[in-house]
C-alpha cells in the first residue's frame, strides 16, 4: 500500500504528465524533421562526403534521441498504470512504499532503492558472467 497522500499523488501525477507531453513533443518534431530532405537542406548544394557524413551522423542521433524518448514514454505509461490502480509508489518487486523522496527525483520509479540496487546488481553480475 502505498504511504503518499492525496496531494503527494495529484504532484506526482501532474509531473508525470507533463514529462509525457513534452517527450510526446520531441518525439513528433524529431520525427517530422527528420527527413532526407531536411538533411538535403542542411548541406546545400555541392554537398562532399564529409557533409554526408554529418548529415548521417545527425540521422543516427536524432534516432537514438526518439529511442531513448520512446523508453521514457514506455515508463511513464505503466506509472500512469500503477497511477490508476492505486499501485503507484508500491515497489513492484517487495510490495514495500517506495521512499516519496525517491519518487519527487525520479517518479516513474518502480522499485525501492533496495530493490532496484538489488536488481542492478544482478544484472551486471549476470551481463560479465553470461548467465
Amino acid at each position: 500500500m502505498s504511504t503518499l497522500t492525496q496531494e503527494q499523488l495529484l504532484h506526482l501525477g501532474e509531473r508525470i504528465r507533463e514529462r509525457k507531453a513534452l517527450l510526446l513533443q520531441e518525439i513528433r518534431t524529431a520525427l517530422a524533421g527528420s527527413s532526407r530532405q531536411q538533411y538535403a537542406e542542411l548541406l546545400g548544394e555541392g554537398g562532399d562526403a564529409a557533409d554526408e557524413s554529418v548529415a548521417s551522423l545527425l540521422r543516427d542521433i536524432t534516432e537514438s534521441e526518439v529511442i531513448r524518448d520512446v523508453g521514457e514514454v514506455r515508463d511513464i505509461v505503466a506509472a500512469e498504470q500503477r497511477l490508476a490502480a492505486g499501485r503507484y509508489g508500491v515497489c513492484i518487486d517487495c510490495e514495500a512504499p517506495i521512499d516519496p523522496r525517491r519518487l519527487e527525483a525520479y517518479p516513474t520509479a518502480k522499485r525501492c532503492i533496495a530493490c532496484q540496487q538489488h536488481r542492478e546488481k544482478t544484472r551486471a553480475a549476470s551481463k560479465y558472467t553470461g548467465r
